[in-house]
């Protein structure tokens, strides 16, 4: 199966384009957070929103934490998907699928402890997807993701057997080590932002090795799989 590619951090049409011309399965757009990279407008999210085609994916990063909140942003932002970067009451996800049926729920869990096990597997009948990243949660300014940093694949990779539900993996993913990444964790999908800009902004080149190197795990990975039986 082909490792789905989320680029995140998307904050203009130029760097949706560039996104979707790579191969990115999904685009990543960052609204208000106490810390991070790519925070834009709600209207420039709408914006590019409405501009990315189809079947490529429109993730609103959502801080809130308010069920009702959270889909007055979804309506505002025209997405089919919200990412919900800070843990949230069962509440929440009720109002999420009551107010905007339509959009997927994508739980964000950051990779702390062995706490993120338990998490999973709670919020796993709530969602559609998760996503584990490497912020910290509990920081004197809260870490809700863009951090650039590694966090524990082993503690990932116990998550991605455990949960019923596709996971994503982000932190500190970049061209040279995303091949060890798909091998360790074996995620649904990967989250890229700092590890394909050059100076802030999304690069092409270290985007396109990122999905040249995805796509060779992806076959290396493949190969490796044992026949099915006769």
């Amino acid at each position: 199966m082909r490792t789905q590619i989320k680029v995140c951090c998307v904050s203009s049409p130029d760097e949706a384009r560039i996104a979707v011309a790579a191969g990115a399965s999904a685009v990543g757009l960052v609204g208000e957070m106490p810390s991070g990279p790519g925070v834009i407008s709600d209207e420039r999210i709408a914006e590019i929103a409405t501009m990315v085609p189809p079947p490529v994916s429109r993730f609103l990063l959502t801080s809130r934490t308010d069920g009702d909140a959270i889909a007055e942003h979804v309506r505002a932002c025209r997405v089919d998907t919200v990412q919900l970067v800070d843990a949230v009451p069962d509440r929440a996800y009720e109002a999420i699928r009551t107010q905007v049926p339509w959009v997927r729920i994508v739980q964000v869990l950051h990779v702390e402890n062995e706490a993120v096990l338990d998490d999973a597997v709670r919020v796993a009948r709530w969602v559609d997807a998760l996503l584990l990243d490497s912020g910290r949660p509990s920081a004197p300014v809260r870490e809700l993701g863009g951090t650039g940093r590694v966090h524990d694949w082993a503690l990932s990779r116990r998550v991605v057997e455990r949960s019923p539900k596709p996971v994503f993996l982000a932190g500190g993913l970049r061209p040279d080590n995303v091949a060890r990444a798909i091998d360790e964790v074996r995620p649904y999908g990967l989250d890229i932002c700092s590890g394909v800009r050059t100076n802030g902004s999304l690069d092409a080149d270290k985007l396109d090795a990122f999905v040249r190197a995805v796509e060779q795990a992806d076959l290396t990975g493949r190969t490796r799989e044992p026949a099915a039986p006769a």
